[in-house]
């Protein structure tokens, strides 16, 4: 439910807006995988009646692009190797900065991280209002790549958004503080900045994280109406009783038409009642 509540926001708002809608599958941890995870998403996305723009995008494809980047920020002097483990690190409430100046030997196993010198970042989000983080003191310096050779989700995303034409992102306010990192990235990449929105993350009513087990949406072809109806009320739509009888079709059109970022509790969670 939490991943259908999330990908209607951020639906609804191109599509009330005149924008395009993009698909990425952002699949770059091939190792965790899971088989047919991305051909499943692409068919439930249709059942609920999705349509988005363009050709699918997949991360697995363009490692090309992302080392590009990299080999970018390196040649500034912008990034350094960093052969912690996350169990030497598990104790650190942020990157202490031990490998800034340390020389590592040819053959370690080593992950890239960004120099993140001391500054905010600041932005106003369309739903939670002014965020302002000082990325340095909240995380210190951040990975790109790991050391099992993987590119980092807040690279990819980076330069897959500026690839993309991307302008406005609607998704959970989980991850709201991951945000000033990836405006870091884009200044010094000299992409464009986007307008970002965070809606609340669904959470059980005693605030404990929406359980997959309890509330997973059921997909059935025969039912995907009544659910995509309880999503819009989670939206802040008032749905009424005449869309019960309508097609997918109808009830997306309707959903565009009344959609207001406004109607969207400020705030990071949204209790779903029992």
């Amino acid at each position: 439910m939490g991943s259908l509540y999330t990908a209607a926001a951020s639906y609804l708002d191109a599509r009330a807006h005149g924008g395009r809608w993009l698909l990425r599958i952002e699949d770059l941890d091939r190792p965790r995988e899971v088989a047919g995870a991305a051909e499943r998403i692409l068919r439930a996305l249709e059942m609920f009646g999705f349509e988005w723009d363009g050709p699918v995008v997949h991360q697995c494809d363009r490692s090309e692009q992302y080392d590009e980047a990299l080999r970018s920020l390196r040649d500034r002097n912008l990034t350094f190797a960093c052969c912690c483990s996350r169990l030497q690190l598990e104790d650190e409430q942020r990157y202490p900065g031990t490998c800034r100046s340390r020389t590592i030997l040819a053959g370690t196993p080593a992950a890239t991280r960004l120099r993140i010198e001391p500054g905010h970042v600041s932005f106003e989000d369309r739903i939670q209002g002014v965020f302002r983080q000082e990325v340095s003191a909240a995380v210190g310096d951040i990975i790109l790549k790991r050391r099992d050779q993987i590119f980092a989700y807040v690279l990819a995303v980076v330069v897959d958004d500026a690839a993309q034409g991307v302008t406005h992102i609607v998704r959970g306010a989980d991850l709201l503080d991951n945000t000033p990192r990836q405006m870091v990235l884009q200044r010094l990449l000299g992409l464009p900045q986007l307008r970002y929105a965070h809606v609340p993350v669904l959470t059980e009513p005693d605030d404990s994280k929406l359980a997959k087990s309890r509330r997973s949406v059921q997909l059935r072809a025969d039912s995907p109406l009544p659910q995509l109806l309880s999503i819009f009320s989670l939206l802040g739509l008032a749905p009424p009783d005449s869309l019960h009888f309508a097609s997918i079709a109808e009830i997306w059109r309707w959903a565009i038409g009344q959609w207001d970022l406004r109607y969207i509790p400020v705030g990071l969670n949204l209790r779903v009642s029992a």
